[in-house]
């Protein structure tokens, strides 16, 4: 797959630093980006160190602004996309009755609007990898919250609902364009968005990210009549949801 480039959002630590590092193994460029640019810039190091082609765009992807800038330096550098990976995301938990609109808005923005911005964005890019190959491929970080809504998540868990049926809107609307969509949807991933929960799940039980990764690498070799829209990612009898 050499020749080919990608942007992986949300990708300085876990799940998108996984799939960041498996994508350029694969032979993929890479533009990774996540809120703070100390990390993001350890991140690039990690990835340069590790012999891939890489640069990293800081900036919170819950602002237009910055998915518009993470496109056009991406397109600048490597003028073309293969593979978008939309896996930057916020969860906060919050009884209804005590619901912080703006901690709801950060979640909206960077869980489900940002992903809707990036299709934007990139459309064009994307649409000229599918004209290509026909397997342009997005792939959107849900949850299993998403697929069971979660008492204290509520708003997390909507979000990625959301990501659930735009990657399924998606795959309708752009299935003559030869760009795929995939949801991900997986349970405890041992990364630290977990941790508040790890005194009942012990990290060695959880989803590790390279599982995710490996799930990604997958897809890549799909031919192009073949879809996987989405991903669920359960611990061995499918156990899906908080501990009571």
């Amino acid at each position: 797959m050499g020749g080919r480039a990608a942007i992986v959002t949300g990708a300085s630590t876990g799940i998108g630093f996984a799939i960041a590092r498996m994508l350029g193994e694969e032979g993929h460029a890479l533009t990774v980006n996540s809120r703070r640019p100390e990390k993001i810039e350890a991140a690039v190091a990690e990835l340069q160190g590790a012999g891939f082609e890489v640069q990293g765009v800081a900036g919170d992807v819950g602002d237009e602004a910055v998915v518009q800038r993470v496109v056009a330096e991406h397109r600048e550098r490597y003028g073309r996309l293969d593979v978008l990976a939309n896996n930057a995301g916020v969860g906060i938990g919050q009884a209804i009755g005590e619901l912080s609109t703006k901690r709801m808005d950060v979640q909206l923005a960077a869980n489900l609007r940002s992903t809707i911005l990036f299709y934007r964005e990139a459309l064009e890019l994307l649409t000229a990898a599918g004209t290509e190959h026909r397997n342009a491929l997005v792939v959107n970080t849900a949850s299993v919250a998403g697929k069971q809504g979660e008492a204290w998540l509520s708003v997390y868990s909507a979000t990625k609902a959301g990501v659930i049926a735009y990657t399924e809107a998606m795959n309708r609307e752009l299935k003559d364009l030869g760009i795929k969509s995939t949801a991900l949807a997986p349970a405890f991933v041992d990364t630290a968005m977990t941790d508040f929960v790890k005194e009942h799940v012990p990290a060695q039980q959880m989803i590790q990210t390279q599982d995710i990764a490996e799930a990604v690498r997958m897809l890549l070799r799909l031919t192009p009549g073949c879809l996987i829209p989405e991903l669920v990612f359960t611990a061995p009898g499918g156990a899906l949801g908080l501990p009571s």
